[in-house]
């Protein structure tokens, strides 16, 4: 049997002190087919130097400049010819149970999501309140081509994207996302994503959720976002 190709994009900038221990956590995976696609925005610190030494295992790289991490991740998406989707930060490190997640892939009107490992532990499965709060990160969920179809990343958004692009899919009646219990990756929390805060897509955050989760859940985002401002406040 033919396995169904996967696409993992990174997005790299000045990368040199991870990349390699990245790379070399996907070569480890005994689900074979994948494409490794690497979009580098003109580093500066050696990272050239590493892409090009992996030349050899990857589907595609480019260095060039872009407008931002979704910006690169977009054109990232015009080179995987993969029929299934995944983005990796590149300092971050997957786990073998991203392979046990790949052979679960089977319906393409799926979004497959499993547990990443972070800071506070692995995450758990979301429910639509929780979606609506907090969203999934990228590296949980490896997507269907079809998913990016007439779609791509929204780069007025400069850290939180794939937030805004998840909710909209959430409720979009074409797709549907499905937890399968694997732990597929290490997410180092290091990263712009995790240390700094997206004002455009706060200030949009509201609007966002009522529109894509209506207005019960809205309500109660409402109410746990002004209890998390008065915490703040003390």
């Amino acid at each position: 049997m033919t396995l169904p190709k996967i696409s993992i994009i990174i997005v790299t900038y000045n990368a040199a002190s991870t990349l390699q221990a990245c790379l070399d956590s996907i070569y480890r995976q005994k689900y074979a087919a994948i494409e490794i696609v690497v979009i580098d925005g003109e580093s500066t610190d050696g990272t050239i130097d590493i892409i090009k030494q992996n030349a050899g295992s990857l589907g595609y790289w480019v260095s060039e400049k872009d407008a931002g991490i979704y910006d690169a991740m977009n054109k990232g998406l015009k080179h995987a010819t993969g029929q299934w989707i995944y983005f990796l930060g590149a300092d971050d490190i997957l786990f073998d149970g991203f392979s046990d997640l790949a052979i679960e892939l089977k319906d393409k009107k799926l979004i497959y999501y499993s547990r990443v490992m972070t800071l506070g532990g692995p995450t758990i499965p979301a429910n639509a309140y929780d979606f609506a709060k907090y969203g999934l990160c990228h590296q949980a969920m490896i997507y269907p081509r079809e998913v990016f179809e007439g779609r791509e990343f929204d780069t007025r958004y400069p850290i939180s994207a794939d937030y805004a692009f998840n909710m909209a899919l959430f409720n979009s009646g074409q797709f549907r996302f499905v937890f399968k219990d694997h732990l597929v990756a290490n997410f180092n929390q290091t990263g712009v994503s995790s240390t700094s805060i997206d004002k455009v897509f706060e200030q949009d955050r509201s609007a966002l959720v009522k529109k894509h989760f209506g207005s019960k859940i809205w309500l109660r985002f409402l109410f746990w976002r002004f209890k998390k401002g008065l915490k703040k406040k003390r």
